[in-house]
């Protein structure tokens, strides 16, 4: 019977540390997350803040040589 508890106690033990470093993966995952969506954010700006300047205007642009 003693080596069963024991065996079950270890089983235990071994499921608790698989289980916090579970935990810890998981934290670390979201807070790269949150990183990654800051940085999008930041790129989609910047794009939205460059995509006027490299459009040309209509006028501007010289008509194609088929024309």
């Amino acid at each position: 019977m003693d080596e069963k508890l024991v065996d079950l106690e270890t089983r235990i033990a071994f499921l608790e540390d698989a289980q916090q470093q579970l935990s810890d993966v998981i934290a670390r995952q979201e807070q790269e997350i949150a990183r990654l969506l800051l940085r999008v954010g930041e790129l989609e700006e910047q794009l939205r803040q460059a995509v006027p300047a490299l459009i040309a205007d209509a006028a501007e642009e010289t008509p194609p040589p088929h024309y």
